[in-house]
């Protein structure tokens, strides 16, 4: 049973924010806006529990009415066995929220082992995340690109915007292996290699600040993927973080906007490492970590031969591969943030 006084504060906080927004503009307006769009989702489940128990309520007094009692005897059943359902959504609203979870990502890709071939599976992640954004209706911008000779990929850096997006990718953090006969094995034989995935909740320019003395900036000349379509001017620019030793780099045409772009990726590096230093500190307080996205850990595997990916943090084994890597990927992601929940849940009850 969840406590209706608890209940009745967030109903009331709802209902005092909305009138906030009534009144119009104010400084703290931006701050409002954010907690009343957090804060809906959960009020309407509030509202829609605290109906259903009204309408039992309802039900239950007509029992002493001769006239009404066969219709509250037949509704009364159906009205109850709604309960269950309306209470574990609501504990599910109920759960904390990760405040980064609203904010757009910015999402690397690097080859581990394996070589050539495992540059080339980070390309075909590459290309699996840019379907995931586009069937979702998400802005994917490629902001940094370095490819080997045959296509792979060296590294890349993107950001992408939209609803909810680190909410959802932030699951993808680890590494990645793939099993499969690369193109250039001739004997048939089975490779397995490695790629790693980072997914960082972007930072506003409020979350952190960085002066002046703490970076030293570099322009150089430009070049496009694999050497080709070469900038003939010093656009380029590169960002070196001093006290932390976090270099960023960006290779637009303009050298204003990859200041910009730089500046940006590195505050959003800086704030995962703060969010690190919280979690970690956070969760040596636990008995057991919960969703604890360790970059160092195999977290999927990819297997080319049978068709199937397995998740290994949930035991996850799809048969639909060619799906996945298609950017197929809400089934896997829907199951990953099922099992975060539940184990919130456990720890929250517990």
């Amino acid at each position: 049973m969840v406590p209706l006084d608890k209940l009745a504060q967030i109903t009331q906080r709802f209902q005092f924010l909305e009138a906030r927004l009534a009144e119009g503009g104010g400084d703290d307006f931006v701050a409002i806006s954010r907690e009343y769009a957090e804060l809906r989702p959960v009020a309407e489940q509030v509202a829609a529990y605290r109906q259903l128990l009204d309408d039992i309520a309802e039900a239950e007094a007509m029992l002493a009415d001769p006239e009404m009692k066969a219709l509250a005897e037949e509704e009364l059943p159906e009205l109850k066995a709604r309960i269950p359902d309306l209470e574990e959504a609501l504990r599910l609203a109920l759960l904390p929220k990760d405040a980064a979870d609203a904010r757009p990502a910015i999402i690397e890709i690097r080859p581990g082992t394996g070589g050539e071939e495992a540059a080339l599976f980070a390309g075909d992640l590459l290309r699996m995340y840019q379907r995931y954004a586009e069937a979702r209706g998400w802005q994917f911008q490629i902001i940094e690109e370095t490819q080997t000779e045959l296509g792979g990929i060296k590294e890349v850096v993107a950001n992408v915007r939209g609803e909810g997006v680190f909410a959802r990718l932030k699951y993808e953090s680890g590494v990645h292996r793939v099993q499969r006969v690369p193109e250039t094995e001739s004997g048939g034989r089975i490779h397995t290699s490695a790629a790693t995935v980072a997914v960082l909740p972007e930072a506003e320019e409020v979350d952190i600040d960085i002066p002046a003395g703490d970076i030293r900036i570099d322009t150089m000349r430009a070049s496009g993927a694999g050497g080709q379509h070469v900038n003939t001017t010093d656009s380029a620019v590169r960002i070196t973080h001093l006290p932390s030793g976090i270099v960023v780099t960006s290779s637009e045409k303009s050298q204003h906007r990859n200041r910009e772009i730089a500046m940006q990726v590195l505050r959003t590096r800086l704030y995962d490492m703060e969010r690190q230093k919280l979690h970690d500190a956070r969760a040596a307080d636990r008995a057991a970590q919960v969703g604890s996205g360790d970059r160092s850990e195999r977290i999927r595997t990819y297997n080319f031969p049978q068709g199937r990916m397995t998740d290994h943090r949930i035991n996850l084994t799809l048969y639909k591969l060619d799906q996945v890597m298609q950017g197929d990927l809400d089934e896997v992601i829907d199951a990953l943030i099922a099992d975060h929940q539940a184990a919130l849940l456990a720890e929250m009850e517990g």
